[in-house]
Order: structure tokens, then sequence, then C-alpha cells
């Protein structure tokens, strides 16, 4: 299981990505598309060729991914979901569980085209992402990225804090307890100004949304067996708490790579952006199973 410092092939990577001129990449696009239910949701687009689709974590936005669009972009066609209630996405009253979730990946799926594609979930994008392959299966799929979120694999990693405590925070002083939440998925310092936008788009939809996207009612069984019902390539990318389950991965999935980013938050395709797309960029070229 690769672990910091990068090997050899992927610092390559890493540098040609850093040293590419921001004149090869696509243009970002704002798009939209309406779900079966009738939401209408934003995605951003950029690049051509095959494609790759992100989706973000609790109330984040797509911009959230914005390392990986404007690297990934130059060589690849870049998706990145902004899911019911986050990020510029209508707001409705309802839809805020794993089946409908899921049924909106698929939705975007079939609204973007034919041809497979590798979808990224981060977060709670991890569950959105199995949710939807328990639904629809991974026919579409070339492979199956998941950022830092547990798959239900061995003991469950110890809780960030307790989720009823949490819950109350967020009814009683959301923006104190949204701008905490946000900071803390970071072990980088970020720009203010960026931290500022990303707390005020995750309280866009209503608090008991947001409770609703955290009490997902599924056993822990079920988010693993999703993962292993997929039969294409698999990147896990987590840090240290999900160490364990990494392990399990690598052993039990047939076609796995896990990584572990010691020294990254919760957000590490941002802190350790470069490691991050250089993995993306080798798993894209050399793994996924396109054909």
């Amino acid at each position: 299981m690769p672990t910091s410092p990068i090997p050899r092939r992927l610092a390559l990577i890493a540098a040609a990505c850093a040293l590419a001129a921001p004149a090869v990449c696509a243009a970002e696009l704002a798009r939209w598309f309406t779900t079966s239910d009738g939401v209408r949701l934003r995605y951003l687009e950029a690049g051509s060729g095959r494609m790759v689709v992100f989706v973000p974590g609790w109330c984040m936005p797509a911009r959230i991914f914005e390392p990986q669009i404007e690297v990934l972009s130059r060589r690849w066609r870049v998706v990145s979901l902004d899911p019911r209630g986050q990020g510029q996405s209508e707001v409705p009253r309802g839809g805020y569980e794993p089946t409908r979730r899921g049924q909106d990946i698929r939705d975007l799926l079939a609204h973007l085209g034919g041809g497979r594609v590798v979808l990224a979930g981060w977060s709670l994008g991890v569950l959105d992402a199995l949710s939807y392959v328990d639904m629809a299966g991974d026919g579409r799929l070339a492979g199956l990225v998941l950022i830092d979120n547990s798959v239900g694999e061995g003991t469950p990693p110890p809780a960030r804090t307790r989720p009823s405590t949490f819950f109350t925070n967020l009814r009683q002083r959301r923006d104190q307890t949204v701008r905490g939440f946000v900071r803390a998925m970071y072990r980088t310092p970020q720009d203010e100004a960026y931290l500022d936008e990303i707390s005020r788009q995750a309280q866009r939809m209503p608090v008991e949304a947001s409770i609703r996207l955290l009490s997902y009612p599924r056993p822990r069984e079920f988010w693993r067996d999703s993962l292993y019902a997929v039969r294409r390539p698999v990147y896990y990318a987590v840090t240290p708490r999900l160490r364990n389950q990494a392990e399990l991965v690598a052993q039990r999935h047939p076609q796995p790579t896990v990584e572990v980013f010691d020294g990254a938050g919760h957000a590490l395709f941002v802190d350790e952006a470069a490691r991050f797309n250089a993995s993306m960029e080798d798993f894209l070229a050399r793994k996924a199973a396109w054909a």
C-alpha cells in the first residue's frame, strides 16, 4: 500500500502537472440538468475525452474540486456535481437520503451521455456513489474512486464528535458550527475568503435536511457489500483514521489501489493536491477499465 513519500513514477506525474501551462486547461463551464423527480441541479465541466465525475461531501459545493478540475481537465473530461441543496443547485424540500441521491447520480450520468466513467466520491459522496452502485451496478463504471469515508469494513473508525452533540450545535448555532467544521477539513493554511465562501455555501439547505444527510438509514454492511459488488478497479484514498479499512480493501477487492495521506486533513485532495492528482492521473491512465 503506497504511502508518502510518493513513488518516483507518481512524483514525475505530479511534477508534470504542476509545470503544465495554465493555457492548456480547458475553460470551466457551469451547466444544468433536471433530475427524474424534477429538481434542477448544476455541475461544473471542463476538458474533453474520457470522463471522471466528482461528487462532493456533506453540504459542500462542486468547486471544492477546483484543484482537480484545473489539472485533470488538461487530459480528461472532468465533471463536478453540486448535489441537491448544495452549491448552486436547487434546494428542494426532500430527497436528502441515499436512494434519491444515488438516483441523482444516475440521472447525471444519463444526461452526460454514453461511455464508461470514473466516478469519484468524497466523504458523504462516497456513500452517494455506493448508493448509485447499489441501484445501477457497475456497467457504466470504468473505475470507482472513494475518498476518505468509511466503507463499512473492519472496526468502525473513532467518531470525530458525538453525532447528537453536532446536531444540537447545528440547530442552535449553525454558522459557528459549520465554519468550525470547514476549517477542520484542512491541515494546510487556506485563504480566509475561500473558507468564508465554502462555509456560506454549506448552509444553503435547511438545517434539518443537512442533519438527514448525516443520518442515512443503512447498516455498515450495506456500504461494504456495495463496494465489493463493483468488479471494476477501485482507488481508495484515506487519512490515517481509515488506514485499517484501506488495508482490508487492498486485501479483499480484486482490483484495488489504496493510499494513505498521513499529512493531510479530510479534504486531502486540497491539502495534497499534487500528490492526489498524480494518483488520479495514474489511475485514469493505467488502471481504469475503459474498454
